[in-house]
């Protein structure tokens, strides 16, 4: 099949002027202008005047973790929630539409919002959903809060490590919670799986309508079950878009074979996250002298990982939040490399999760062994700045968290994604926070931040030919709608500026601070996977 796209704007480095561009069967064919439009046009299957509309690469979210968004899409959804009362009022309308006993669960919801800054209690939760069992994720899923009828139904929860009396649950006690309302709580096995496929299909489909074409599924023994896998490459397959599996946890190497997995990494956790304050610092939370959070793995435990998937080809990597946890991921890398060698951990191309608060050492360890740096700029744009949650947490040091230009300063391949349900699906609003990082001296172009989000998640899956239009590449893109003026970005990476100076060799991309493009169409391998209703 042939479609031809004419009279728009093509962003491609293969030619930064072009207004056509031509696929056939899955495939890049040609790209230009207009004129030479005219000999793709016989023959072709589809003709689409543009109308100046924009044409890109899909992009990719490199951390996302499918079955949660699906079932925050179809569930209890606490994201904006402007108090604890508000929360409350919500848990009590949901709960009254569910019979008696009804297992119910939120996430989303941050208290570093609320005016009363406290979570939910126990007895709260009680009150709201009239004695069913209850389980409401925090926005970070670190941490979460339950009812007196679920502590009751998941035996010797009180005893668990990070149980509170209040109805907290972090650490051992928060998996607990997870991994009873997968398995025991969550009815027949049937049940249970059709329910994850449905939540997986309705998150597809969500990926889709915002121009992803393809995501990277972070799974691990804490967040689900192994089962729910195939179903996340099932729901893919059907609607079209590339998944890649990971699995966080080491040493079950017969997860490559059985499941697919592209590798023993993701949601690996070396700490927790810094909302919860389970992330690992070398100093004390600025608001909790006492503490400094959870490292869960040793430098030697990080190394012994990342030796054997190296051994095997395969890529390792681990959730790193706080430096202490960084660090000990750095010295990891180090004890590996005096193992195997760099040139091994560069052809196995393993890569780290959020990587917020990493010295300059442990970025140069990581771009000396090839690790990529798989981030989430919306961290920042929610909760960094003077007055946000990372201020409250750890002080100043806010301005070295998610340092993106110092990144890729040091050569560290960036891939970036939503680690969504924590964040909304949005890549456009990603771009947007890399450009405007809160620390002006971690700011990167827009045209930097764009290939994070294209070509770079396709880099950190070890696939290094797509991602861009050109030809011969696959035809893997979205149209977009957009009001904002298509301009050249400055090349300073430290200011976030647009100019509208036609350099020649110099693609386009929106004015993002004027606003987010609408997605009009994507397409995976020339397969169309979303459109909008009467768009053409």
């Amino acid at each position: 099949m042939r479609t031809l796209l004419t009279n728009g704007s093509v962003y491609s480095p293969a030619d930064p002027h072009a207004t056509a561009i031509a696929f056939d069967d899955g495939v890049v064919t040609w790209l230009g202008d207009d004129t030479g439009a005219g000999a793709y046009a016989d023959g072709a299957d589809e003709v689409i005047d543009l109308g100046g509309k924009l044409v890109t690469p899909a992009f990719v979210d490199a951390h996302v973790h499918t079955v949660g968004i699906g079932a925050l899409l179809n569930g209890l959804d606490l994201t904006g929630t402007k108090s604890l009362a508000e929360a409350l009022d919500k848990l009590n309308a949901y709960a009254a539409g569910l019979p008696a006993g009804a297992v119910i669960e939120g996430s989303n919801w941050d208290e570093t919002r609320w005016p009363e800054g406290r979570p939910p209690t126990r007895e709260e939760l009680d009150r709201a959903a009239a004695d069913r069992p209850v389980y409401l994720s925090r926005v970070d899923g670190h941490s979460g809060v339950v009812s007196s009828a679920l502590v009751a139904a998941v035996p010797g929860l009180t005893a668990t490590e990070g149980y509170d009396e209040t109805g907290r649950v972090e650490r051992a006690a928060n998996h607990a919670v997870r991994d009873a309302l997968a398995e025991e709580l969550s009815g027949t096995e049937d049940a249970a799986k059709q329910q994850a496929l449905d939540a997986a299909r309705t998150a597809v489909r969500a990926m889709a309508a915002k121009g992803i074409g393809a995501f990277h599924e972070m799974a691990a023994p804490h967040i689900g079950p192994r089962w729910e896998l195939p179903l996340v490459r099932q729901a893919a397959d059907e609607i079209g878009l590339h998944s890649t599996l990971y699995w966080g946890e080491p040493g079950v190497f017969e997860m490559l074979d059985e499941y697919g997995v592209a590798g023993l990494a993701g949601d690996l956790n070396a700490d927790g996250a810094l909302g919860s304050r389970t992330a690992a610092l070398r100093e004390a939370y600025a608001d909790r002298a006492d503490h400094r959070g959870h490292a869960y793995l040793t430098a030697e435990q990080i190394a012994e990982h990342v030796i054997a998937c190296t051994e095997r080809e395969i890529q390792a990597g681990f959730h790193c939040i706080g430096d202490q946890a960084l660090d000990n991921i750095g010295r990891g890398f180090e004890l590996a490399a005096e193992k195997v060698g760099v040139p091994a951990l560069l052809a196995a191309r393993h890569r780290l999760e959020h990587v917020e608060m990493p010295t300059p050492e442990v970025i140069a360890t990581l771009a000396r062994c090839g690790v990529v740096a798989s981030v989430q700029p919306m961290f920042d744009g929610l909760w960094g700045g003077p007055d946000d949650m990372y201020a409250e947490r750890v002080g100043d040091r806010w301005r070295a968290m998610n340092p993106f230009a110092s990144l890729a300063r040091a050569g560290v391949v960036l891939a970036f994604g939503s680690d969504s349900p924590v964040t909304e699906l949005g890549p456009w609003d990603a771009v947007r926070a890399a450009a405007f990082h809160h620390n002006p001296d971690e700011r990167i172009t827009v045209r930097a931040a764009f290939a994070a989000h294209t070509r770079g998640g396709w880099r950190a899956a070890g696939i290094d030919d797509a991602g861009v239009l050109a030809p011969s590449t696959p035809a893997t893109y979205a149209i977009w709608a957009t009001d904002a003026e298509l301009v050249v970005q400055t090349p300073d990476s430290r200011v976030a500026a647009w100019s509208t100076d036609p350099r020649a060799g110099v693609p386009v991309l929106p004015d993002l601070s004027e606003g987010t493009p609408t997605c009009l169409r994507t397409v995976v391998g020339g397969r169309v996977v979303y459109e909008s209703e009467g768009w053409t």
